[in-house]
């Protein structure tokens, strides 16, 4: 695994992260890895999300057999009349 140092992070910055980590439980090395993985994704992670936007794309252009979805309303008076 590779190491990163950084410097002449200035000191309002520095606080500003340092008290984040505090707040979620973590140090200040891992609330950057938390950023970084949230920020700068892999490619195999921005091709998951690719994969799943397209999934969630078609199950959205799909229409219901019926072409109709039943109101609350239907849908109790379906269950009276049973």
């Amino acid at each position: 695994m590779a190491t990163l140092y950084v410097e002449n992070i200035p000191e309002e910055r520095y606080e500003a992260l340092r008290r984040i980590a505090k707040e979620r439980g973590h140090s200040i090395a891992a609330e950057i890895l938390s950023l970084l993985k949230t920020n700068y994704p892999t490619e195999r992670e921005l091709r998951k999300r690719r994969e799943f936007l397209n999934y969630a794309r078609s199950m959205n252009a799909r229409k219901s057999p019926s072409g109709h979805f039943p109101s609350t309303e239907e849908m109790i008076r379906e269950d009276r009349e049973r």
